[in-house]
């Protein structure tokens, strides 16, 4: 079955605020999994539950831990959602792990929240009062500005039906979630179910997940990360079977493939081809304004992407520091490799210190220009012109943008197949008559080669077409060609001759000279040998000697031999004992026409 939409909705704010208790009071659900966060009464990890709200939509809350020890935890459950439950307690008002919160959303792009202003039945009217200006006043310059404040106490019951109608108003805002087909689901849960197998857990975006549907996880298990796959045996959202899961919602896959230990908390599931896992990026990095020190590439920083936290290396771009409040750019080193797009999100944090250092947007998921060179942005004509050609396909997995391939099946750069294409016609112009040979091309060098205006492309070399027109008479084998001619049947030495390796090759690619045995004859020569032993057959239909055919062409058996392995491997003779008859193509060969090369007299 099929259920509506599920949104996903992650809640933010100071431990011992009220997130889980309000969490409870709309689901019915406790987030709290663990006995030991009910013992004590906090929040240590995720905690995942779901309501209805008056329209019929279906809300999945991500309940997150408030307490600065397990910021890392919060940042899982916030990163991969859209929207977002703020809480504030009327009685504390806004503490250090508020603001906190506040600068990791606005750092992951959340813009859509809800405020609830809660414990409100603690205090008293002119308490509360003060407490939601405080609240104003923090929003006021941040990216949650104009968020709506509501006031509730979950115990009591009061303001609840308020909040879910602000919810709704929210999620008007966020309009429809986007299905770009490049669904992913980053992991925040994965355990093992009696039965069942392996049963993994997180907030999907990009595209649609369906039954039977092949994902690979990336980084897929130690020692070598590469992505594992696995495919899609059953699907829930909220307890209910789907066929499909949709965007933006709170999804629980049973995989078949991987095992329990080889999946865990930040690995992402993606469609194969879909996504360029890379280990190196490129980012912007917005420094919080409040922090009180200078950003540079010294420091034990933490990355935190998706549900996913890794030990990071960081090289400022253009600079060498980045102060309090500045936006910068900087390539981010990873251990292991991820399945990014331009666009995600990212927090950073400097694990000696404590503390959020900063965030911004990924810009380039592989870079190719050195460090000190690089300028990103995330423009898709920036990364085709510092790659010169990039096969659209790949264009797409590193931009996730699609752009028709406008050469051969490359999306390249005008100014690198300009580029390419000079240099190419210098090498046509310099390789003369012997031309190259496309099997020493790439197939950048091929692909412009066939649109590259002047040359003649034949039988596996291209020339230019002067070259082509001129025939033979370029190579410099006129004379050669003419000893050939005058002796027929002992041929002279090519290298007596002054005929180069190269220039011996394009005669026999040309079909005017036939190797044989380490001798070479004229292609006439071959078709003269052939129409002797057909002559010669006719007499004597059982077999010819090689003594016969000698004597016939007036040679050696020097040159009598390598003849009739040339007539032999060109299936106009065959040998039977010490005999030749006639092969299939023995007619054919006899009565062809000499072969002619242009431009020699």
């Amino acid at each position: 079955m099929n259920r509506p939409t599920t949104h996903t909705v992650a809640t933010a704010g100071h431990v011992d605020h009220g997130k889980s208790t309000l969490v409870r009071a709309l689901t019915g659900t406790d987030p709290d999994r663990f006995a030991e966060e009910r013992e004590r009464g906090m929040t240590i990890d995720l905690g995942f539950a779901f309501c209805s709200l008056a329209s019929g939509r279906r809300v999945g809350f991500v309940d997150v831990p408030g307490h600065v020890r397990f910021i890392k935890n919060m940042l899982a459950g916030v990163g991969a959602v859209g929207s977002c439950l703020f809480v504030v307690a009327a009685d504390d008002g806004w503490m250090p792990q508020s603001e906190e919160h506040l600068r990791i959303l606005e750092l992951l792009g959340i813009s859509e929240a809800v405020v609830a202003l809660t414990k409100v039945a603690m205090v008293d009217e002119a308490r509360r009062a003060e407490a939601h200006d405080l609240v104003a006043e923090h929003l006021a310059t941040s990216a949650l500005a104009g968020a709506e404040i509501v006031e509730v106490d979950a115990p009591a019951g009061f303001g609840l039906d308020t909040l879910c109608q602000a919810l709704e108003r929210m999620l008007d805002r966020l309009g429809p979630p986007v299905d770009s087909g490049r669904a992913r689901l980053w992991l925040d849960r994965v355990f093992a179910a009696k039965g069942a197998g392996t049963i993994v857990t997180g907030s999907l975006a990009g595209g649609a997940i369906a039954l039977g549907d092949e994902l690979v996880a990336v980084p897929g298990a130690p020692p070598s990360f590469r992505p594992l796959a696995a495919r899609v045996r059953g699907i829930q959202t909220d307890n209910a079977a789907l066929e499909v899961a949709t965007p933006a919602s709170r999804v629980a896959l049973n995989l078949v493939g991987p095992e329990r230990r080889q999946l865990a908390r930040g690995q992402a599931l993606v469609q194969p081809g879909r996504y360029e896992p890379s280990s190196r990026f490129d980012v912007s990095l917005q420094v919080l304004a409040a922090l009180g020190h200078d950003v540079a590439r010294r420091g034990a920083y933490q990355f935190y992407v998706g549900s996913t936290q890794l030990p990071a290396s960081l090289r400022l771009l253009g600079t060498s520091v980045l102060s309090p409040g500045e936006l910068g750019a900087a390539r981010i080193h990873l251990p292991v490799p991820l399945a990014l797009l331009p666009g995600d999100r990212y927090v950073l944090r400097e694990s000696g210190r404590g503390e959020t250092v900063g965030g911004g947007e990924v810009l380039d998921v592989d870079p190719v220009l050195p460090a000190r060179h690089a300028r990103p942005d995330r423009s898709v004509d920036r990364v085709v012109r510092e790659r010169g050609f990039v096969d659209a396909a790949l264009l797409g997995r590193l931009t996730g943008m699609h752009r028709p391939p406008n050469l051969g099946r490359f999306v390249a750069d005008e100014a690198a197949v300009a580029t390419l294409a000079s240099h190419l016609a210098e090498r046509l112009a310099a390789a003369g008559g012997l031309g190259i040979e496309l099997s020493a091309l790439d197939e950048r060098e091929r692909v412009v080669l066939e649109h590259l205006e002047g040359a003649v492309i034949d039988k596996g070399k291209a020339m230019t077409r002067a070259a082509a027109d001129d025939g033979i008479a370029e190579l410099g084998v006129g004379p050669y060609l003419a000893a050939l001619g005058a002796a027929p049947f002992s041929p002279p030495e090519p290298r007596a001759e002054g005929v180069s390796d190269a220039a011996l090759r394009e005669l026999v690619r040309r079909g005017l000279v036939v190797a044989s045995s380490g001798y070479w004859f004229s292609t006439a020569a071959i078709c003269e040998a052939a129409a002797t032993v057909r002559s010669l057959l006719d007499r004597e239909p059982e077999g010819v000697t090689v003594s016969a055919v000698r004597d016939a062409l007036g040679t050696s058996r020097k040159y009598a031999l390598p003849l009739l392995a040339a007539l032999d491997g060109l299936g106009a003779t065959r040998r039977h004992e010490d005999l030749r008859v006639a092969g299939p193509r023995l007619d054919e060969l006899a009565g062809a026409p000499p072969v002619t090369p242009q431009g020699v007299q």
